[in-house]
């Protein structure tokens, strides 16, 4: 693959339905080369479109959440989620949630450019902290702290590998936005 701009644009409840293969594969894809983000190796197409469909679908539809895509030309390579529903007590609270970035195309600076947008919207909600959590140790990490997080702390075995057998801990981290 050349080097492209990566586009980064919202994916409206409308796009969902549009793009709903795309979306699908690119978590299967993900999941299947080890990202730890709450499925098994083993997910079905019906467990990721019902991911898409039911969860994610609704989150839109209701504002609850921003679902971002990165674009290289027309393909899907990547997606961030920005949780804005929280707690009536955390109103300038954001989360991250369910980055994903194709495996085909990492390290073309695509987690950059979601991270960036997904940040600017969560300052455009006026949301001034924002949080997420990932597995300790593992490259993401890495990436969060590279993009300014800061860990606030551990959590030992908090959830299993995608492979169903080793148990890994999350780390908790947060940045002022």
């Amino acid at each position: 693959m050349t080097d492209q701009t990566c586009d980064i644009r919202p994916i409206s409840p409308a796009d969902l339905v549009h793009q709903f293969e795309d979306l699908c594969g690119l978590l299967r894809d993900c999941v299947q080369e080890g990202a730890a983000i709450g499925f098994l190796a083993a997910i079905t197409q019906e467990e990721a479109e019902r991911f898409w469909r039911r969860d994610i679908g609704a989150a839109l539809a209701s504002g609850e959440r921003v679902l971002l895509g990165a674009y290289l030309g027309r393909r899907l390579v990547g997606t961030v989620q920005v949780i804005l529903a929280m707690p009536q007590n955390q109103p300038h609270r954001a989360e991250i949630a369910k980055m994903m970035v194709h495996p085909q195309s990492r390290r073309r600076r695509v987690g950059h450019a979601l991270m960036d947008r997904a940040l600017a919207e969560a300052r455009s909600a006026g949301r001034t902290l924002v949080t997420l959590d990932t597995r300790t140790g593992d490259v993401s990490e890495l990436f969060y702290d590279s993009v300014g997080f800061q860990k606030a702390g551990v959590i030992p075995d908090y959830a299993y590998d995608p492979d169903g057998q080793t148990l890994h801990g999350t780390t908790l981290m947060y940045r002022a936005v």
